[in-house]
């Protein structure tokens, strides 16, 4: 495994993600992950599967102190109040007495930034995280949350696969020292059919969906969290850290498409 370091902390640089799982899938996907080596759990209010997820982590023959775990907040919950009482029910839910990481899980039209964020202090105050991070911001609402924060933001979760390099926002959040967290590294799918990334892990005797994470965790300062029920792709999502790639087929991989990743969140979205 390969780390991020920021703030004394070891980020682990693939976690497994729980998108789109029930309780009782999250449950089991987390509790392989666990066994097979991960120790970077990603959930969210949302997801509705934070119970599942607590219990894999209270079930699992590893230490609470080796996992870093992070959860969402619902953006519906907009002051203060609101977020650390969903805060402290999301602890609840996942049977710890603080994550490791809280982020906002995107920008509500309505909600009052500074409210938010505030929010998010507070439970960094009252001990419920360690960390505190946004998802799902540009670079202007990036910078604006920085500076209404009183502790640093640890990261931006964002979409971020070789079809949406985010190569703005990468490059701030690199001279930021903002981890980038990128979500969906294989396009939702997309990239177990793409012949270049076949080809290119047929050098390394991998596949393509294990080059597309390892591009991704190639970058400085990104960690990402491909989500999966296999065991199989679980291990093979992990199994990244024995090659590199070249600087050259680095910059193959990288193919900016406005088609090809809205083709991607379509797929997501129907489950596809």
């Amino acid at each position: 495994m390969e780390y991020v370091r920021k703030d004394g902390v070891e980020v682990p640089k693939v976690g497994v993600g729980t998108w789109q799982m029930e309780t009782q899938v999250a449950y089991e996907s987390v509790s392989t992950a666990l066994e097979l080596g991960y120790r970077h759990v990603d959930t969210a209010q949302l997801y509705e599967n934070e119970a599942g997820v607590g219990s894999a982590i209270a079930d699992a023959d590893v230490d609470r102190s080796e996992i870093f775990l992070t959860t969402k907040v619902n953006p519906a919950h907009r002051s203060v109040a609101d977020i650390v009482e969903s805060v402290r029910a999301s602890l609840n839910r996942l049977e710890v007495d603080q994550v490791d990481l809280l982020l906002i899980h995107w920008p509500h039209p309505l909600a009052d930034l500074p409210a938010v964020i505030d929010g998010l202090n507070e439970c960094v105050r009252q001990g419920l995280t360690r960390f505190i991070g946004v998802s799902n911001f540009g670079v202007d609402r990036l910078k604006r949350a920085q500076n209404l924060s009183d502790v640093p933001i640890f990261t931006n979760q964002v979409l971020f696969h070789p079809w949406w390099p985010q190569r703005e926002l990468l490059s701030y959040c690199q001279q930021e020292d903002v981890i980038l967290t990128g979500y969906s590294p294989l396009a939702n799918g997309g990239a177990i059919d793409d012949d270049l990334l076949a080809e290119i892990g047929r050098v390394y005797d991998k596949s393509g969906p294990q080059v597309a994470i390892r591009w991704a965790t190639q970058h400085e300062n990104v960690i990402t969290i491909p989500m999966s029920t296999s065991r199989e792709h679980l291990a093979e999502n992990i199994d990244v850290f024995d090659f590199k790639l070249t600087r050259s087929e680095h910059d193959q991989i990288t193919r900016p498409s406005y088609l090809k990743t809205g083709l991607s969140m379509v797929r997501g979205q129907i489950g596809v």
